[in-house]
């Protein structure tokens, strides 16, 4: 009897807890959101495009770089040569193609018209020295092998004028369309080869792709390094990702576009202002089975708050505390700044 009025006691006190928990403690629906986070490790890998030894680098850890600034530099004279030898066969290429557009050279097809007038002549003379040996076939002073000979003069002299006569035909008109679209073709292989060996060349520098600060360099001076190898990691900064998380209950109370306050933990420091720039689709940290409106309510889904940290003081991996205005305060809501 006792162990049950003890048991009861017990329960009775718990449910008071509760119930003042939920009526003086618990966020009132309409204040603000309060969400704990951290500033996500945001770095990048910087290594060439292409293989070469390192000729020089321009930065060192701890060094802030801009977008689009040159850290580190290859040899570029096997780059330099490369090119020129694209550009020469390139050149080559372009001649070879003009000369096919542009078919033979008039004074080549006056040759081949003087070579078949030769030719007329040789077989005009060829046909009146047969008449010549046939006509003196019955006489003392002729022979068949003098007819024979002019019947194998004119033949071979109608062969030569026949051949002639095609070699200008040829001449006049030109090149083979099948030749010209090689030309054509062989040139913009040759030109492709020059945009690679351009590409190669200014790969040969490494760029930096946004604002960030080194981390860590990795190779030295006269390093001979492959295509892809690391040779700095750099901390990207702008903008500043924050990583928190919300409860299923709370998941309606924000939206992309959201402005909100982001806090650190140094006592003072400045309070900036971010974005919920990305909510997840996917809850996390899911039971195996939600079976009650407990489990239910214990879903919690990633969100990621976007800022502009002007100062450089948010640094990656610092916990911050992110705060929602009141929706009395709150906007419209606005699209999603990812």
């Amino acid at each position: 009897m006792k162990s049950r009025r003890v048991f009861l006691l017990v329960l009775a006190g718990a449910a008071a807890i509760a119930g003042y928990w939920w009526y003086f403690l618990r966020p009132a629906p309409n204040a603000a959101l309060v969400l704990q986070g951290n500033v996500e490790v945001r770095q990048v890998n910087l290594g060439f495009k292409v293989a070469g030894r390192i000729e020089k680098l321009d930065v060192d850890e701890g060094d802030v770089v801009r977008a689009g600034q040159t850290l580190a530099s290859l040899e570029k004279v096997y780059f330099d040569d490369a090119l020129a030898q694209s550009r020469a066969q390139r050149d080559q290429m372009a001649a070879n193609y003009a000369k096919l557009k542009a078919g033979n050279r008039p004074e080549e097809i006056a040759e081949a018209r003087a070579l078949v007038a030769e030719r007329e002549a040789t077989l005009i003379n060829a046909r009146i020295i047969l008449k010549r040996a046939q006509a003196l076939l019955n006489t003392p002073a002729g022979s068949q092998k003098a007819v024979d000979d002019g019947q194998a003069a004119e033949r071979q002299a109608d062969a030569q004028l026949n051949s002639a006569r095609e070699a200008l035909r040829l001449q006049e008109a030109g090149f083979r369309k099948e030749d010209i679209d090689l030309g054509k073709a062989q040139l913009g292989e040759r030109e492709a080869a020059v945009l690679v060996a351009e590409r190669n060349l200014t790969d040969a520098d490494l760029i930096a792709p946004s604002n960030g600060t080194v981390l860590s360099r990795v190779r030295e001076v006269g390093a001979i390094v492959a295509a892809g190898e690391t040779v700095y990691v750099v901390s990207l900064t702008t903008p500043v990702w924050v990583r928190a998380y919300v409860s299923e209950p709370d998941l309606g109370r924000i939206h992309p576009g959201m402005e909100v306050q982001v806090k650190t933990d140094t006592p003072g420091a400045k309070t900036y202002l971010g974005r919920i720039g990305f909510i997840s689709t996917a809850a996390e940290f899911t039971p195996k089975t939600v079976e009650t409106t407990e489990l239910r309510t214990s879903l919690v889904y990633r969100l990621r708050i976007v800022v502009d940290d002007v100062t450089g003081y948010l640094r990656q991996g610092m916990p911050v505390t992110v705060t929602t205005e009141p929706p009395a305060k709150q906007g419209t809501p606005v699209a999603s700044s990812k």
